[in-house]
């Protein structure tokens, strides 16, 4: 990048993206993000650093902890970043309430996404407890949307 006095370099190819900023002093600074949803933001690393492969992980304890499942029960999660709605439209009732029976192949909710509208499954067998995000609400990939007592 000096030798070109390059200040800038982006670079995008079949669902990955990569930017490289000259920073402070001329030591340039990398960030790359999959095109795909990802539940956390792309990290920004001197390069020298991630040669090296040491890259900061904050809260990756925190993290294991926070993810980890009561026994009995499991979740659905959002397998996309998008909109969460409960039903097929607002004239429609919910797919599943509260107390509501699923198995592995029932609709639980629709997640638009760049305005395609993805029917998601359960992809388990057991009972609606609880309904953890609002109709209309922005989710994030892995993002906990229902919380399911298993049979």
């Amino acid at each position: 990048m000096k030798r070109s006095e390059l200040s800038e370099f982006e670079f995008e190819e079949e669902g990955f993206k990569i930017k490289i900023k000259r920073g402070a002093g001329g030591h340039p600074l990398i960030s790359s993000t999959p095109l795909s949803a990802h539940p956390f933001p792309a990290s920004v690393v001197p390069a020298d650093q991630s040669a090296t492969g040491a890259r900061p992980v904050a809260g990756a304890a925190l993290g294991t902890i926070a993810g980890a499942d009561e026994t009995g029960f499991t979740y659905v999660k959002s397998p996309m970043v998008g909109t969460f709605y409960r039903s097929p439209s607002p004239e429609n009732p919910a797919f599943v309430e509260n107390g509501s029976k699923v198995d592995e192949k029932s609709a639980v909710c629709i997640i638009e996404a760049m305005k395609i509208m993805n029917e998601i499954q359960a992809e388990t067998k057991g009972t609606i407890v609880e309904v953890l995000v609002e109709n209309g609400q922005p989710v994030e990939y892995g993002q906990r949307l229902f919380k399911v007592k298993l049979n």
